[in-house]
């Protein structure tokens, strides 16, 4: 028996994967963790759909910047729920070039730059192995958690994410595009009357985007 809210009690952060070919490409994962402390390895989680995904694996380098607090939500609206496929999501979005690698430097805690030294197949996802040739503390501000990013920012998984489960609400809407809940349950306006010109919080599309949930 799995029970999926025991997934809840793992701690996950926020992380945006950046590496180039032809163009930058980029996403946001919650999925990272240091395998090493001596000679400094990490292994990120990417789903096998993504666009980053496969520059990665073509290229075996990428950066992570590991998100704040503070990090400004069009980042995580650009690079969480859209693909590099479709857009250039480093287009309007402030970055370094370092190491022949675009990172975003700005509203982060630091960032790593990674070769990947092995890449482990999982079924849906891939696990990327990076050998650490460079860190870099750019500010104190504090690192933003999984558990900060959807308690106060409202955020939700996409279902690309190693992390999405599937909520059962009995009156709500869920935007298609980032998956966010709008449930009329614990809102003092149901989404029947708001405002046409209303937006999701958390991807930025109108009303016509979201969808009733039917259990």
């Amino acid at each position: 028996m799995i029970n999926k809210d025991v997934f809840r009690d793992i701690s996950y952060g926020m992380y945006l994967v950046s590496t180039k070919d032809e163009k930058n490409v980029g996403c946001i994962t919650n999925t990272l963790i240091q395998i090493t402390s001596e000679n400094p390895i990490i292994a990120i989680s990417l789903n096998k759909n993504n666009e980053t995904n496969r520059v990665i694996t073509n290229t075996n380098k990428f950066a992570v910047s590991v998100l704040s607090e503070d990090t400004d939500q069009e980042i995580i609206k650009t690079f969480g729920y859209s693909s590099s496929r479709d857009i250039n999501k480093f287009e309007n979005i402030e970055y370094e070039e370092i190491n022949n690698l675009p990172v975003i430097v700005k509203n982060v805690s630091s960032y790593l730059i990674c070769d990947v030294i092995n890449k482990i197949d999982c079924n849906t996802h891939d696990l990327f192995i990076g050998q650490v040739k460079e860190t870099v503390k750019v500010s104190n501000n504090s690192p933003m958690t999984y558990k900060y990013y959807h308690e106060v920012r409202k955020g939700t998984s996409p279902k690309n994410a190693p992390t999405f489960q599937e909520v059962k609400h009995e009156d709500a809407y869920r935007c298609t595009i980032c998956g966010y809940i709008y449930d009329n349950a614990k809102e003092e306006v149901r989404f029947e009357d708001l405002p046409d010109d209303w937006k999701c919080p958390t991807c930025g599309v109108g009303k016509d985007m979201f969808e009733k949930i039917t259990n």
